[in-house]
């Protein structure tokens, strides 16, 4: 099979669907790959780096579009991107679609078929594409809401650790998943007084035996998330519903309450955001305010940092791309119920219940 490699054009994105790593790997498998021209710029991985990894480079996107079977990238495609795109091929990235009808419709109509990272599934239940993304963005949380704590940057002025004598900064998780686990494990290492919030009893309990006396578990309801919001110096909201949009958990009206200069980092932006709100941000206007509250809502937060993030996506990807480079798509997601899981576009229709259940079409 032909894989294509094109360059990521999302604002700030410096991450590359495979590395040259993945592209020698992937030409030992019997497959060829085309890769865009600085491609791999954002991980500092020259034209040479490819082609010594067996890679033919590509002037273009349009090349790499017109010519590939099947497209690896990081982020959606964009509206230039999806426009090239055609029935027959297919698409292996992270989609996000509930949230994002515009893209959907466009996927549909375009007649790709579209295998979402964001909804593979592994036998224990979990997202394993995701994940890797969700360590990284978790772990930035508190590093960049730490950051515009800054009173020079409209937050309220609260070093995060605190020192001797003087209170830490009171960071509020909520979601006890992976984002907002690897979230609460910076915080607490960074000194402040954490709170997570999660709804699954048995999370509950696997938080709490984590943490222990440092951070408190406590499960998640209106009246216990209303009251945490209220006392928080940085809220990070790291909720997810697989495929689905979500779910709001704090009100425009909780949000005027706050603290002035309270930081909230949305790290479920991507789905539509946990917070009433959010409106996804870029790298370079990370943040804007709302009643004198810092929101931070930057939709591809790995994209910070890329040689990390680029190399933590490919180990968990590169065996998906090798079986359906080798299989087809078909037969490898009718062997793979969990690949099967990623399915969310085919033949101009919705194939994922829960994200054909958000965009209601």
């Amino acid at each position: 099979m032909l894989i294509g490699v094109p360059k990521e054009i999302k604002a700030q994105e410096n991450r590359v669907g495979l590395n040259p790593a993945s592209v020698a790997e992937c030409v030992h498998h019997g497959h060829k790959v085309l890769v865009q021209t600085g491609a791999g710029a954002g991980i500092l991985a020259a034209d040479d780096d490819y082609i010594a990894a067996g890679a033919e480079i590509a002037p273009d996107a349009a090349s790499v579009f017109a010519k590939a079977d099947m497209i690896v990238k990081v982020k959606e495609p964009q509206e230039a991107e999806w426009k090239q795109l055609r029935k027959g091929q297919v698409l292996f990235t992270y989609l996000h679609l509930a949230p994002d009808p515009k893209q959907a419709r466009g996927l549909m109509e375009s007649g790709v078929t579209a295998i979402a990272y964001e909804t593979v599934t592994s036998a224990r239940g979990g997202l394993p594409l995701l994940a890797p993304m969700s360590e990284i963005a978790g772990r930035m949380a508190p590093i960049m809401g730490a950051f515009f704590l800054q009173k020079h940057k409209g937050g309220l002025g609260k070093l995060i650790s605190g020192v001797p004598g003087v209170e830490p900064a009171n960071v509020v998780v909520l979601g006890g998943g992976v984002s907002g686990f690897n979230a609460a494990r910076i915080a607490v290492g960074s000194g402040a007084d954490v709170t997570i919030l999660e709804k699954n009893g048995d999370r509950i309990r696997f938080l709490d035996e984590y943490f222990g006396a440092s951070a408190r578990v406590i499960a998640a309801g209106k009246a216990a998330i209303d009251a945490a919001v209220l006392a928080a110096d940085m809220v990070i909201g790291a909720v997810l519903v697989p495929g689905a949009a979500a779910p709001r958990l704090v009100t425009r009206d909780m949000v005027s309450k706050m603290k002035k200069g309270a930081v909230m980092v949305d790290i479920a932006i991507d789905q539509g955001g946990c917070f009433e709100t959010s409106k996804i941000t870029t790298h370079q206007e990370p943040v804007y305010e709302v009643d004198g509250v810092l929101h931070y809502c930057v939709a591809n937060m790995p994209g910070a940092y890329p040689q990390s993030s680029t190399q933590a996506l490919n180990n968990a990807t590169l065996p998906f791309v090798l079986s359906l480079a080798g299989k087809g798509w078909q037969r490898a997601v009718d062997e793979d119920p969990h690949l099967k899981m990623g399915l969310n576009v085919h033949d101009g229709k919705i194939m994922h219940p829960a994200v054909s259940e958000a965009l209601k079409f």
